[in-house]
């Protein structure tokens, strides 16, 4: 039966029960190998021509559902788990690039994306070209003949402008150019596949975990991009590929659907360079998701709450989240999330960078930790931490200011949320 619906597809998709014990929760499969059936069938498992577990670096029966539960909450045809939110950055990016290609990415990013791109993949030869997306022909005029995606994030960590994906999606369609959303922050409230973006990916470890336990990431295939209409742009999928026995990837997987993008990322990239997401960690993520569009309802209620107290406070410059932006901004904000703008929340104090030091130091019940989407509430301030390797100037592209502090709202009572930022601001005045 096929469920439409987020909190269906939660709980059912991809599993019913263990044929063999009728265990209705998925089983951990803790295991590095698979029993062949015999040499016929591990012969057609090798060449693609049947799909199943070989090594749990490549599959794992526990990994697999969560893949198959989270690609139809997203209206994708295959999604691919993996060790972490960092490595489905990398791998999404390095499917498609060579050295001397170039990805167009939003200056709005996480600081860990910031410094993947502007140095690892670097030093790897593939250059990140950055645009404002304020304006989304700003993507089309950086592009060239060997810029192979461009890159955004939904709900940008920490500057939390929402991100344009409609518009910047239709201009890459018409040249040819996929875009790649890393949704994190936004998951049930946003479906950037169904707005155009190619390839949706995720932190697992934040909000579809959503308890701390866990890192992860998963990558999932929209199915919607037509990779071989434009073969010239996208030699990794069409050309022979070495790696594998000289597979044009967009040919030899016809038989399994439009999923050319996320094979070649498992059979190539993850065998080769690992970054597998571990069966307990699956495990975890699969509990997660089960309460992911209730906790979200909660994450966004309190925000609200909390958005509305800050915006009144005397101590705060200014508060950023969707729900106070204003003109285009505010229009895209409510274009791409549906049922809420999230649990995030930026705002800068006053007094600057000290100010901002004495407010985290004064926290009671907030976390001070790099996370965001828990249960609990979070604090952070990314000057002194997740952005404190960039420099001034880039801090400032991504919207960090020295005051700024960026808060994850988890789902305890909005009482005791207020009560704590109430008595941490007047220990910061």
């Amino acid at each position: 039966m096929a469920y439409t619906n987020p909190e269906t597809i939660a709980l059912h998709a991809g599993w019913r029960a263990d044929p063999t014990t009728g265990s209705v929760a998925v089983p951990i499969h803790q295991t590095t190998s698979f029993q062949f059936q015999d040499t016929g069938h591990a012969q057609r498992l090798f060449a693609l021509q049947e799909l199943g577990n070989i090594y749990t670096r490549i599959m794992n029966p526990t990994v697999d559902v969560l893949e198959q539960r989270i690609a139809a909450m997203e209206g994708g045809v295959a999604a691919l788990g993996l060790g972490s939110g960092q490595a489905a950055t990398a791998f999404c990016v390095l499917n498609l690039c060579q050295a001397g290609d170039n990805i167009v990415s939003s200056t709005d990013l996480y600081g860990g994306t910031w410094n993947l791109f502007a140095n690892t993949l670097k030093q790897m030869g593939v250059e990140v070209r950055y645009v404002d997306p304020e304006n989304p022909e700003n993507f089309v005029a950086a592009t060239d003949d060997r810029t192979r995606a461009w890159y955004a994030e939904t709900l940008p960590n920490p500057k939390l402008h929402v991100f344009p994906i409609a518009e910047v999606a239709a201009l890459g369609r018409k040249i040819g150019v996929p875009l790649i959303m890393d949704n994190t922050a936004a998951p049930v409230m946003c479906k950037p596949l169904a707005l155009g973006a190619a390839v949706v990916m995720y932190s697992t470890t934040k909000y579809i975990g959503g308890h701390g336990t866990s890192i992860g990431g998963i990558v999932v295939d929209g199915g919607n991009f037509d990779w071989e209409a434009h073969g010239d742009r996208f030699p990794t999928l069409n050309q022979p590929d070495p790696s594998y026995h000289g597979a044009v990837w967009t040919q030899a997987v016809k038989g399994l659907g439009p999923v050319a993008y996320i094979i070649r990322m498992r059979t190539c990239l993850l065998r080769d360079l690992g970054a597998p997401m571990a069966p307990m960690n699956a495990f975890l993520f699969l509990q997660g998701l089960e309460t992911l569009p209730l906790r979200m309802e909660r994450h966004n209620a309190n925000a609200l709450k909390v958005a509305a107290y800050l915006a009144e406070h005397p101590a705060v410059e200014r508060v950023i989240h969707p729900s106070l932006m204003k003109g285009e901004w505010k229009r895209r904000a409510d274009a791409a999330l549906k049922g809420g703008y999230g649990g995030l929340i930026g705002f800068e104090l006053k007094a600057g960078a000290e100010a901002g030091r004495k407010f985290i130091e004064a926290l009671k019940m907030f976390y001070h930790v790099a996370n965001i989407g828990d249960a609990r509430s979070l604090a952070i301030h990314p000057a002194t931490t997740t952005h404190s390797q960039l420099s001034v100037e880039e801090q400032k592209a991504t919207g960090v200011t020295p005051g700024y502090v960026r808060l994850s709202i988890g789902i305890e009572h909005i009482d005791d949320i207020i009560a704590d930022l109430d008595q941490a601001l007047a220990a910061a005045s």
